[in-house]
């Protein structure tokens, strides 16, 4: 894997894109699943140094959806076809675990016929089983790198050896697991991506996570140079190829850093897109980085748009659950 990404050159790469197009094709067809992703609290306890939503970031204007706003998105987005929604916020204890577990609740009591994936951090093993046993179906808990001091430079205040334990807890409770890291961090070396992938394919997620770096004027990192696109596109392909059946997003990190990104990560082996339903007003102050692109898909019109554009170049938008067991074989 180190000699493989030392020294390899564009033809390989293409190369490599071109197999693990192919073998996604062979497990899932040209199918993209699409998510509905809802950014539901942009406050957070953390001081991540990357993050524009970090604790100690005074200039961002924080919200909160209420559960009744959030239910409403999920009642619009289920009449447009939506069928898998991802809760995605800071770690906001504001919406303790009660909370959460009842919102979950409601939710497949409401559209039972949906999946709900959550993105909300790192908590107790008994909420954990609380979430799943009321609906949820899926956790992404991204491991941001598996390299401890490292982490515990990019995570001040937070501990890899929690972070470790929660992604084994949600494995064993049965959820659809995913995991991911951050491409292009400074002083990020070939040799940490290869231990990142080492990692991804000894522990077999259900689903993977990853993007490039893109700074945030008002974090530690503000001035550092962005990840690229090309790196991105080289980690897809290999992660594709190490786990044939992995669900692999193809992030709007990476169509924002590149006008046809999304199709670009396609291309290497991507087959899952996320779609922001996240209501207009509190969605641009949902901002992880800088220049987050957002493809308005708000109402019908938009998303068949979308749906075209996908369809000319060669894929297919599936709006169904899109569970890690429904690779074609």
């Amino acid at each position: 894997m180190l000699y493989l990404l030392n020294d390899i050159s564009s033809d390989d790469a293409s190369y490599l894109h071109e197999r693990a197009r192919s073998l996604t094709d062979k497990v899932f067809g040209r199918k993209i699943y699409i998510r509905g992703l809802i950014e539901f609290s942009n406050y957070c306890s953390r001081n991540c140094v990357y993050c524009g939503i970090r604790k100690d970031n005074k200039k961002v204007q924080r919200y909160r959806l209420s559960e009744e706003e959030i239910l409403k998105v999920c009642s619009q987005a289920h009449d447009l076809g939506f069928r898998t929604f991802v809760l995605q916020g800071g770690e906001d204890y504001y919406y303790h675990n009660d909370k959460m577990v009842s919102l979950v609740k409601k939710m497949n009591e409401l559209f039972p016929d949906t999946a709900t994936t959550l993105s909300i951090g790192e908590r107790d093993s008994k909420i954990y089983a609380d979430l799943y046993k009321n609906g949820a179906n899926r956790f992404l808990l991204r491991h941001e790198t598996i390299d401890k001091t490292r982490y515990g430079k990019l995570h001040p205040g937070m501990s890899f050896d929690k972070r470790m334990e929660c992604i084994q807890t949600l494995r064993k409770l049965n959820f659809q697991t995913g995991v991911g890291f951050i491409i292009g961090l400074p002083e990020q070396k070939i040799t940490d991506y290869v231990d990142d992938l080492m990692f991804i394919k000894d522990f077999n997620p259900h689903m993977v996570g990853i993007g490039p770096f893109i700074s945030h004027k008002d974090t530690p990192l503000g001035g550092a140079e962005n990840g690229d696109v090309e790196t991105t596109l080289i980690m897809l392909s290999i992660i594709r190829l190490l786990l044939p059946k992995v669900l692999l997003p193809s992030t709007t990190a990476l169509n924002t850093l590149s006008k046809d990104g999304s199709y670009s990560g396609f291309n290497a082996g991507a087959n899952v897109l996320m779609l922001n339903l996240t209501p207009s007003g509190a969605r641009e102050k949902y901002n992880l980085y800088e220049g987050k692109t957002i493809v308005d898909i708000s109402d019908g019109v938009g998303l068949n748009v979308l749906k075209e554009k996908i369809e000319k170049k060669g894929y297919i938008l599936d709006m169904s659950r899109g569970d890690y067991s429904l690779g074609m074989h």
